[in-house]
């Protein structure tokens, strides 16, 4: 039996997609991302230093905070403070990895660029739309600091996204929503740049296994997705 989508997609079609930018104040650079009903802010931050192990040698870093809002989900989770859950932590550290792969560090200066994913509302793909709307407040950020003449050329030297593809009764579906995603026999999150190239692969076997034929089904998926994400990334900032 072939899976039956909730919300009537194409098994290869993305949630209906938005970054409404510059949707708080204060921050750097900041963007509203929505992926269905998965909602995420993500915000920038700029720092005119950088950790320790990178005083005094020319060059700059990125970082990356995640959190879940009490409200987020149906029933209220409680908020992390001192201590993370490892849920948490893996998250964050995987939007730090995939934004630092977009930068030159050293066209940076010492500086350190925070990235704040805060989900409003989640209905599954909260990492994947946290990494492809930060990418979009990032650009936004930098975008400023040359602006003003505190950068002499942007570090940025790619552009990002992530997309979740899973397996359902054997067979792929883009951009799984909650229904599915506890569904999903095999799950994956896919990060790649501009070029295609894989930053970062997350896949695991929730109840069966898979062959290599379906993980390079579940790759031509991801990278469709990716090429549409990215091409609305660039539209958000043509609308501006």
């Amino acid at each position: 039996m072939t899976w039956q989508r909730p919300d009537g997609r194409q098994p290869d079609q993305l949630r209906p997609i938005s970054f409404e930018r510059n949707f708080t104040r204060f921050a750097a650079a900041s963007v509203l991302a929505k992926s269905g009903d998965t909602q995420v802010l993500c915000t920038v931050s700029i720092q005119p230093r950088v950790p320790r192990f990178l005083e005094g040698k020319g060059q700059g870093w990125l970082t990356a905070e995640y959190r879940m809002l009490p409200g987020a989900t149906p029933e209220r989770q409680e908020r992390e403070f001192m201590k993370l859950s490892g849920r948490t932590q893996e998250i964050q550290r995987l939007i730090g990895r995939s934004l630092r792969s977009t930068l030159d560090m050293e066209a940076l200066g010492e500086q350190t660029i925070l990235i704040d994913a805060d989900v409003l509302q989640a209905d599954a793909g909260t990492r994947t739309t946290a990494i492809t709307g930060s990418f979009v407040a990032l650009k936004d950020a930098i975008d400023k600091l040359v602006a003003r003449g505190e950068l002499e050329r942007s570090p940025l030297r790619h552009q990002v996204a992530a997309i979740s593809v899973g397996l359902l009764d054997g067979e792929p579906f883009l951009d799984l929503n909650y229904q599915e995603d506890v569904a999903a026999e095999i799950d994956f999150n896919v990060v790649m740049n501009e070029k295609l190239e894989l930053i970062e692969i997350q896949g695991t076997a929730e109840s069966d296994s898979f062959s290599r034929h379906q993980l390079n089904q579940i790759l031509d998926f991801a990278e469709k997705g990716i090429r549409e994400l990215m091409d609305l990334q660039l539209q958000a900032f043509q609308n501006s």
